[in-house]
Formats: structure tokens, C-alpha cells, sequence
């Protein structure tokens, strides 16, 4: 199974693509290469359809969308002179309720562990 992101004050580990491959095929029951084609090609998916435009929403997951950024003032670091940023569209996230729900049932069962077993629960 893939390692779990710490919790309640425990240091936090990201998961690779390898890791990620390698729990898909686990659970789906295939090989680590179909797996990895499987999740490449859906990534792909994914980046194209916003690059076009295109909202791509996963009920309990997420929606991936793009969002237009306005053309602003901004300040050259090294120099401090005033210049224009240009309008650009840049990518976005929503979080799903479902993977919200995850999270903070994860994290509210890690307060309680942390609290039997003596540990100060985090401060917020």
C-alpha cells in the first residue's frame, strides 16, 4: 500500500508517480505497466481537455478547470521599476467534497491516536 502522509506532527512523505503505479496496480489486479499506461493516459487526458478550455470533473475527487488571470501591475525584482504582467490563463484544482470528507476523517482519527498514546495533538 502506498505510505500515508503523516499526521498529528509526524514528518510528511510525498508519493511518487512509481508509488502511485505500483498501489493502482495492486488494487486494480494488473501488471505495474499497464497500470502506469492506464495513469499516463488519463493524466494526458486530463491536461489536454484543460489546455483546450475544457472543465474535467470527478464527482469525490475534484474538477480540474483553467481560469482566466487579468493583466496586472507588477514590480521587476532586481530593479523595483514598475512593469505590466501580461493576462494569461492559468490552470485550477477544486477539491471534491469526498476527498475533502477523507482528509479530515484522516486527520481528526490521527488527533485521537496521537492523544492515546500521550502525544500533544498540534496546535492550529
Amino acid at each position: 500500500p502506498p505510505r500515508v502522509p503523516g499526521r498529528a506532527g509526524a514528518p510528511r512523505m510525498a508519493v511518487s508517480k512509481g508509488e502511485l503505479v505500483d498501489a493502482i496496480a495492486a488494487r486494480a489486479g494488473v501488471s505495474k505497466k499497464m497500470a502506469a499506461t492506464v495513469l499516463s493516459s488519463a493524466l494526458d487526458v486530463i491536461v489536454e481537455s484543460v489546455a483546450n478550455g475544457d472543465k474535467v470533473s470527478l464527482v469525490g475527487f475534484g474538477t480540474f478547470d483553467s481560469k482566466e488571470r487579468a493583466a496586472r501591475q507588477g514590480r521587476n525584482p532586481q530593479t523595483g521599476d514598475k512593469m505590466e504582467i501580461a493576462a494569461t490563463v492559468v490552470p485550477t484544482f477544486s477539491f471534491g467534497k469526498g476527498f475533502k470528507d477523507a482528509c479530515k476523517k484522516s486527520y481528526t482519527e490521527s488527533l485521537k491516536g496521537s492523544q492515546l498514546n500521550g502525544q500533544e495533538a498540534p496546535k492550529q
